[in-house]
């Protein structure tokens, strides 16, 4: 286990979790905690022993959204200064947001989403680049930028949002700045599961640890197929399908569950 001041990893059966453990800022997104996110990004892309990454929190808030203190310019420039400094850094932040998401979305393995609780801005923001995100009955998701900043959830938000949700519904968490429960959530393809808040982090572990015991590069190759199938046309889908099944079928993991398979039906 590795711990900061805002955030905590585990690493175990081939699972990386990374939990926010920021309660007394509402869990709000600071650089340490995006630091720690890309670390096991990173390591989850880099290492095979690593499987699936799971990002939860613990405490009221999965996250309030960004910390804002990260975006304020130093103290003593002048107004000009202060306008132009601050514009700068959220200008760094976003690119590095940009990448970071990007990233989630390439690398070849799982990544969830558990939201123990509100889950709102940027948490929705990463949320909809990961694979699979999950939710308590007390989970309740905003983006509240549009109605309380005048800016837009300008990471890869929207477009990423849209693609899940359409534009129906993208407009009434967008535009309209409305909250949605866990069963909503649930309904307009947001959330793919709901658990009850006594046993989600048990329940969440438990679909990790399912995840991870499924065959890597089957896995692997049904996110790009799935990926490239939202963006491409049908017919080079299906043929993108083909060869990589073509690929699956020579591959040690599909020959050694068949054989398997056999002997136990032999036996």
């Amino acid at each position: 286990m590795t711990a900061t001041s805002h955030a905590r990893r585990d690493d175990s059966d081939g699972v990386i979790t990374v939990t926010f453990t920021r309660d007394d800022k509402r869990n709000a997104v600071s650089l340490e905690m995006f630091d720690v996110l890309q670390a096991a990004v990173l390591d989850l892309a880099d290492d095979d022993r690593h499987r699936v990454l799971v990002v939860t929190a613990e405490g009221r808030y999965f996250t309030g959204g960004l910390d804002m203190a990260d975006l304020v310019a130093p103290l003593g420039e002048g107004t000009e200064g202060v306008v132009r400094g601050s514009n700068i850094r959220r200008e760094y932040r976003q690119r590095a947001h940009h990448d970071l998401f990007d990233e989630m979305e390439q690398v070849e393995k799982p990544i969830v989403l558990a939201a123990q609780g509100p889950c709102f801005g940027v948490g929705i923001e990463f949320g909809v680049s990961c694979d699979f995100r999950l939710a308590s009955d007390a989970t309740t998701f905003a983006l509240p930028e549009v109605a309380k900043l005048g800016v837009l959830p300008g990471s890869g938000g929207i477009s990423r949002l849209t693609r899940i949700v359409g534009p129906h519904w993208a407009r009434w968490l967008t535009m309209a700045g409305q909250v949605i429960d866990a069963d909503q959530a649930v309904n307009i393809g947001l959330v793919h599961a709901v658990y009850p808040a006594s046993e989600f982090a048990e329940r969440v572990q438990a679909f990790a640890r399912h995840l991870a015991g499924l065959p890597r590069e089957a896995v692997g190759l049904a996110k790009v197929a799935i990926d490239a199938a939202a963006s491409i046309d049908r017919r080079t889908a299906r043929e993108f399908d083909r060869l990589a099944q073509s690929a699956l079928y020579s591959s040690s993991g599909f020959t050694e569950r068949v054989d398997a398979f056999l002997a136990k039906k032999e036996g």
